[in-house]
């Protein structure tokens, strides 16, 4: 489980095509602190760790996460949001995040406004998949408020500190991101679901 409070970023230093998987070696300054088998969020994706050598450290993404994620547009020198799972006793600064990406979003608009930033996105409707104004929204492993909540759109508010922390001083318009919805509002939608069937 995680927090969608971004630890640091890392950099691809290498990307490796097996198969329909993609093996991403990525170098970060938590690195020496990291183990075989231990989770880790990419830009919300949580990945495995398989090998550690020096700084930098060894993933493996398969077909599903590719799919579903923007993990298959990483490239060499491309930054990458990370956290390490949260360990027991410590406080939940973000909200609630899995690690298991429901779909890729677009951005569609940026908007500077003198000492923060609102982000727009769009993304595709569906059971579960919703936002609320003022409810949580994890982006690129990144847990933020909706401060917008519109049909198959919502905006975000970036403060100065989240905007130079994380990747998202490199977005552009049209760029994919990875979404996860809040975990309660799934269970709810889905509730509501079973409900109705007869």
């Amino acid at each position: 489980m995680f927090t969608g409070i971004i630890e640091t970023l890392g950099k691809v230093r290498q990307v490796k095509k097996e198969g329909r998987n993609v093996h991403l070696t990525v170098e970060a300054d938590f690195t020496d602190e990291l183990k075989i088998d231990q989770s880790v969020a990419h830009n919300g994706v949580c990945l495995t760790v398989v090998a550690i050598n020096n700084k930098s450290y060894t993933v493996t993404a398969i077909d599903e996460t590719l799919l579903k994620s923007n993990i298959g547009d990483l490239s060499l020198g491309s930054l990458v949001n990370l956290e390490r799972c949260l360990q027991a006793g410590q406080r939940l600064d973000g909200h609630v995040v899995q690690g298991h990406v429901d779909q890729k979003g677009v951005c569609n608009k940026i908007e500077e406004l003198d000492g923060s930033w609102k982000y727009w996105f769009t993304y595709q409707p569906s059971a579960g998949m919703l936002t609320v104004t003022k409810g949580s929204i994890c982006v690129n492993g990144v847990s933020l408020t909706v401060v917008d909540s519109i049909k198959n759109q919502f905006s975000i508010a970036l403060i100065p500190y989240t905007y130079e922390h994380t990747n998202f001083k490199n977005l552009s318009i049209n760029d994919s991101v990875n979404l996860e919805f809040d975990i309660i509002g799934k269970y709810v939608a889905r509730l509501m679901e079973f409900n109705q069937t007869p």
